[in-house]
């Protein structure tokens, strides 16, 4: 009688889970086109599931994920390549500041930089603001950067846990000519180890713990320092001021002629000098 319960029990939830993906996860959209979802039951993990509850979220299936891999974005081997790194509830600002600033070609129309994004898999992500992002690269097929930029979340509880998370900026930090980091990324950088002894400054606010939850690192006085830089290791507030360590990153490996050219570019001046 038991295992006769249990066998109706399993089918209801299958064929629940089956009806749910149906709703939520039977059109998906690759490379323009809208296609079937043959696995319907990828819906069925909670985390999936409640995202797609909360935010119209569509799972991938393991064949879409593969032809993903597959399909990767294309590089100019001749450029330095830059990555920005994004997880859920990372904070917008921190993601386009710099795709905002590299992506932007020269006075003549040349492009400088390969700027990417890397995630941990090939999901959606939804930033703190509710942005939702998918990224060009994941964790395992991320190529050596020249530049890592590691943006924060508000709670950075689950990303500082995260071993895959932090070895990948272990490993890419021995290829990097820069290592960036904005807000409470400096924390990632922190648990990482890769800049113990550099001087370094996080959120408004946030130094002391900083500083107490890794000691050593030298971190600056938040209050009063928007962006620092020691040896390959550059910082900044994060938010807005993200534009900061960008803007002075990009001057660091184009000149001064193209960062005025970007300012200009961005209404910079608009924003400085307005008043309310």
């Amino acid at each position: 009688m038991i295992n006769k319960l249990l066998i109706v029990f399993i089918t209801v939830i299958l064929i629940s889970c089956n009806s749910k993906s149906s709703d939520d996860s039977s059109n998906l959209v690759i490379e323009n086109q809208v296609v079937n979802n043959p696995d319907s039951i990828a819906s069925c993990s909670p985390r999936v599931l409640k995202r797609n509850t909360e935010n119209g979220l569509i799972s991938l299936t393991n064949g879409q994920i593969e032809e993903l891999s597959k399909k990767i974005k294309t590089l100019n081997p001749d450029l330095p390549t830059i990555g920005v790194l994004m997880y859920d509830d990372v904070l917008t600002t921190e993601l386009t500041a710099p795709i905002d600033v590299f992506t932007k070609l020269t006075e003549d129309g040349k492009q400088l930089f390969n700027v990417i994004t890397i995630a941990e898999s090939y999901d959606f992500i939804v930033s703190e603001e509710g942005l939702k992002m998918f990224p060009d690269y994941i964790l395992t097929n991320t190529p050596k950067l020249d530049i890592l930029i590691v943006p924060s979340a508000y709670d950075m509880t689950l990303q500082v846990k995260n071993k895959n998370l932090v070895d990948f900026i272990k490993s890419q930090n021995n290829n990097t000519q820069y290592t960036v980091s904005n807000c409470a990324g400096a924390s990632l950088i922190g648990e990482s180890g890769i800049a113990n002894g550099k001087k370094i400054v996080t959120w408004i606010g946030g130094g002391e713990d900083l500083q107490k939850k890794y000691p050593l690192l030298k971190v600056q006085d938040d209050k009063n320092v928007s962006y620092m830089e020691d040896g390959k290791f550059l910082s900044s507030n994060g938010n807005l001021a993200s534009y900061i360590s960008s803007l002075e990153l990009l001057e660091k490996l184009s000149n001064k002629k193209h960062r005025k050219f970007v300012e200009s570019y961005l209404y910079l001046d608009r924003l400085q000098n307005w008043k309310n």
